[in-house]
């Protein structure tokens, strides 16, 4: 065996978050604790996604291990790839059970991950966990420890924004927007700012415009101000916002932005300006536990457990009704999609497995899923399906995401000039003064 070859120990938390991880450490081998393949048992029934990832993986270590004992190292399918075994051993020199003070599952893994070091002492042993708190734990152990880095963006300074001011706009280019809608490209544009879907603010001087650049005619179109469900747009973001959520081409949106920026309110508004264009609007967001506690606790049936998590959605849709009177036809329009279930508030686990067709879909809160619950949601997407994802990736709320490595910041890292992808980053707060306070000084 290659002395070079390094040993990557996996934590439950790395499969739940990539069920094909063993896959993407080349030629380097990977081991798994047992402990590991005992938490994936606790994990394997249910609908979520972390049971479907538990699932999976046992499945293809079964396919992969054929009639060989998974006490010795067998091949990980596919050229370059290196070995895999379950460790058993759970006894070395060094006891993390006795030293931290308590007998749990972390501290079986990193009992075997430290075996594996005293077993292999020419060979590099790396634990690979999602759990800060656990590596910080190996490392204390003098056994290195690091991140999960697949799907994880390498630089968020540079994460993609989706709009760009340009100051030294041509006049004539402004002119000719405003006369004729469109216009080509100034050679003030770098050939690399010109991304599929990207809004621009061209100024010069005091004149300015905002535009859309359409990749396919290679022209600037004029981007007007426009009203959804009578929502207006206050800035250039969220016109550009708006924008895209609106335009047909554009099947796919990402809204990036802090608390007040307008992200679901847009979104609900866009939605409910084209519902003839669809068969039902359904706005969803992931159940992220509260105090990380399952909601079996919370009292009441189903639907009691449910309403704390869906009442931000449900108060988007308050203030849209509340822009009219109970007598306006628009009131009574919203009221009666609710009630024959043309729009649908729900949790995002209710939707899973389902075929989307003929859907506009707004998933809210989409920094706290991975970026295989992403590809899951936008695979399930048929035909005349609009799907928006929302959400503020400074803002995360399950324990082994982050900025970097959340669903969300991956699309948008991913999916930058693609045909029918748009994004907007919202930076300016519009809900109330205090609240852009409270998101500029605290």
């Amino acid at each position: 065996m290659a002395q070079e070859k390094k040993i990557f120990v996996l934590d439950t938390s790395v499969i739940i978050y990539d069920h094909n991880a063993i896959k993407s450490f080349k030629e380097h081998d990977v081991v798994v604790p047992i402990t590991v393949l005992e938490e994936l048992d606790n994990f394997k029934k249910g609908n979520d996604t972390k049971n479907y990832a538990a699932r999976e993986f046992t499945r293809y270590i079964d396919k992969i291990s054929g009639r060989n004992t998974l006490q010795d190292w067998v091949n990980i399918n596919g050229k370059g790839h290196g070995m895999f075994m379950i460790e058993m051993h759970q006894a070395s020199k060094v006891d993390a059970e006795k030293i931290f003070g308590e007998k749990k599952a972390d501290h079986r893994i990193l009992n075997s991950a430290l075996y594996l070091s005293e077993k292999y002492p020419s060979r590099k042993v790396v634990l690979v966990t999602k759990d800060i708190n656990l590596r910080i734990k190996a490392k204390s152990l003098s056994l290195q420890a690091e991140d999960y880095e697949t799907g994880k963006i390498k630089n968020l300074d540079e994460l993609y924004t989706g709009n760009t001011l340009v100051e030294k706009t041509p006049p004539a280019t402004i002119s000719e927007l405003y006369e004729k809608e469109v216009a080509p490209i100034p050679s003030t544009l770098k050939k690399a700012d010109k991304v599929a879907n990207h809004f621009y603010i061209l100024k010069s001087g005091q004149k300015s415009v905002l535009a859309w650049y359409n990749a396919h005619t290679e022209m600037l179109e004029r981007v007007k101000k426009q009203t959804a469900f009578n929502i207006l747009p206050r800035n250039a973001e969220q016109t550009f916002a708006l924008d895209a959520i609106l335009r047909p081409e554009v099947r796919l949106v990402t809204l990036q932005g802090v608390a007040g920026t307008g992200k679901t309110l847009l979104s609900l508004a866009g939605a409910l300006e084209q519902r003839r264009n669809y068969h039902q609007i359904y706005l969803a967001r992931p159940i992220v536990p509260l105090s990380n506690k399952d909601i079996g606790y919370l009292p009441g049936d189903v639907k009691s457990k449910l309403n704390p998590y869906m009442e931000p959605l449900w108060d988007n849709l308050k203030y849209i009704k509340s822009q009219y009177s109970e007598k306006d036809r628009e009131f009574k329009q919203i009221n009666e999609m609710v009630e024959n279930e043309k729009l649908v508030v729900c949790p995002l686990a209710y939707i899973r497995g389902r075929s989307l067709s003929n859907v506009f879909f707004i998933v809210d809160e989409a920094q706290n899923l991975t970026p295989h619950e992403v590809k899951t949601i936008i695979s399930r997407a048929g035909e005349n399906t609009k799907i928006i994802f929302t959400g503020d990736i400074f803002q995360i709320d399950t324990p082994y995401l982050d900025t970097q490595s959340n669903g969300l910041s991956y699309m948008i890292d991913r999916l930058k000039g693609k045909d029918l992808y748009a994004h907007i980053t919202l930076q300016k707060g519009e809900r109330s003064e205090l609240a852009n306070l409270a998101n500029d000084y605290l």
